[in-house]
């Protein structure tokens, strides 16, 4: 369960970051001029933010895996079936996300008794 905690963790570290780069580039867009960057700008601060906080919960999510708590189980099941339904609805085919996602999901069903 450590190196699950641990591998989620990394995955929200980096989400994170490519959070807060979104976050400086759309600002850099946003302070040209032109009308175009100018809106670009705006959607791309509001995207990095999202990112961002994102990043964050996940980080936290793998915290809570870390100490076997309950709440962090049940986010991280809510996130990943989320994330199974984006994949199946951003194609047709089985996606390589939709399969880990998927593998995720059911080992931590299966060792949903140890988290208190």
């Amino acid at each position: 369960m450590a190196i699950l905690a641990v591998l989620i963790g990394i995955y929200g570290f980096i989400e994170f970051l490519l959070g807060l780069f979104i976050l400086v580039g759309a600002t850099i867009f946003s302070g040209l001029g032109s009308t175009s960057f100018s809106s670009l700008g705006l959607t791309g601060v509001a995207a990095g933010a999202v990112v961002t906080i994102i990043g964050l919960i996940i980080l936290g999510v793998a915290v809570g895996l870390w100490h076997l708590r309950m709440w962090a189980l049940v986010l991280m099941l809510i996130f990943l079936a989320v994330e199974m339904i984006l994949s199946g609805l951003a194609g047709a085919y089985v996606s390589f996300t939709f399969i880990i996602a998927l593998i995720l999901f059911i080992y931590l069903l299966a060792v949903n008794r140890h988290f208190r």
